[in-house]
């Protein structure tokens, strides 16, 4: 068997979820039937497509669009509110399925894992055997359905899972690359974007298999290191390893949110920040880092952006230091006009095997390493509303206490 890797993806993954949840408390009608999205609250400025059905698929409704616009081209279609506490108990009860298999995972994302099979032959000789006995234990024992991509590399693998859905398992290995994968729209393929769909269409390239037979050497010309990258993948070329964290390549993490009101004095801002801080830090110390700079953003009821960001003389992973330091930054930038927008972005990331102390800094640090541990370990396993600062209480800001907002995203340098 050599080399062999799956990608695990569920399908639909915050509706499936959501409806698995709603069915497993008594509802009768499962969302993953009918034309249905989990979207934000269009009262607090969240109101866009987070995921859909398979049926509203059908309306070309697509995720990242308003629901207005979702809404006009299907005016049935059912909405209900994301619960991030939810899907990440999901997430991690399928991980602990998955670790039962293989110990070679790399939690890709939320919703996707890429599994190490190689060299396991005479542990599973029969690879697609193993890939159903996975799928249909994740249905049964967890009420929602993935698809299962096999390859020899972790691109073809990811391309696999994605060829048709829901339930399903597919195989794409390089003999099998013309016939399965050519064919398929170029935009299709991995880090082939919005952006450079539509250069790729200026040059005739319509298809995967027109950019695999097309001149490398133009590629280049036009789109420098990139064009080099897509067409190698597009010929299904990729050497990346199925490694246990994707931290190894993650050059920041951030996060950002819309708020349900206009903000117009710092104690409120210094609220959202805090919140901001929460869920960035506790992700920074789980990929196992320290941070160098922090940055924050800024977006007025006028629309304008504006940010700041500054270098620390000691990394960190604390949330009350990269709470002050977002603070400062805040205060010093801020123009005193309404803010619609806020977000922190943190980057320059080093180990946190060791802090370096400061002979004049009276900064508790092993105190707040374990406090801070203590509330990362209630929040993942009892849901990120289980603990939190008393300043959010009756301030209309708790719904988004240590949360994950529709807008935090990681900042990854390659996602394979």
């Amino acid at each position: 068997m050599g080399t062999l890797i799956f990608h695990v993806d569920v399908n639909s993954a915050y509706l499936s979820w959501e409806a698995a949840y709603r069915l497993q408390q008594g509802e009768q009608l499962d969302l993953r039937t009918i034309p249905s999205v989990v979207g934000g609250d269009e009262s607090s400025r969240h109101g866009i497509v987070l995921t859909k059905s398979i049926p509203a698929k059908e309306y070309n409704i697509r995720t990242g669009e308003t629901l207005y616009n979702a809404r006009i081209k299907c005016p049935e279609l059912v909405v209900v509110p994301p619960r991030y506490w939810l899907y990440m108990q999901c997430s991690s009860a399928m991980h602990e399925i998955l670790q039962e298999y293989t110990p070679n995972i790399q939690r890709f994302s939320v919703d996707e894992s890429f599994l190490g099979f190689s060299d396991m032959e005479n542990l599973y000789p029969d690879y697609m055997k193993l890939a159903e006995t996975i799928k249909e234990r994740i249905k049964n024992q967890l009420g929602f359905t993935v698809n299962i991509g096999i390859s020899n590399n972790k691109l073809l693998a990811k391309v696999a899972s994605d060829l048709k859905k829901p339930d399903k398992i597919h195989t794409l290995f390089p003999q099998e690359i013309k016939e399965k994968m050519w064919h398929l729209p170029v935009e299709d393929l991995f880090m082939v974007g919005r952006a450079t769909t539509p250069k790729l269409h200026k040059l005739n390239i319509n298809t995967i298999g027109d950019l695999a037979n097309y001149d490398v050497d133009i590629l280049k010309s036009i789109l420098k290191s990139h064009g080099e990258l897509i067409w190698n993948y597009a010929n299904g070329i990729d050497n990346s390893k199925v490694r246990k964290s994707n931290y190894i390549d993650m050059k920041g993490i951030g996060n950002s949110t819309t708020i349900p009101f206009d903000v117009e004095d710092k104690e409120t801002a210094h609220k959202v920040l805090l919140s901001l801080c929460e869920t960035v830090s506790m992700r920074l110390r789980n990929s196992g880092n320290c941070c160098k700079v922090v940055s924050v953003s800024i977006r007025g009821s006028d629309l304008i952006s504006y940010s700041r960001q500054k270098k620390l003389t000691t990394a960190t992973d604390s949330t009350r230091k990269i709470y002050e330091v977002a603070c400062l930054l805040f205060d010093n930038v801020w123009k005193g006009n309404k803010v619609r927008h806020l977000g922190v972005h943190i980057t320059d990331f080093c180990k946190n095997d060791f802090y370096q102390y400061s002979i004049l800094d009276s900064f508790n640090y092993d105190k707040d390493r374990e406090l801070n541990r203590a509330v990362d370990e209630i929040r993942l396993k009892y849901g990120n509303k289980a603990i939190m600062r008393s300043c959010f209480l009756h301030s209309g800001l708790s719904s988004m206490c240590g949360g994950i907002g529709e807008e935090d995203y990681p900042l990854i340098s390659s996602m394979l």
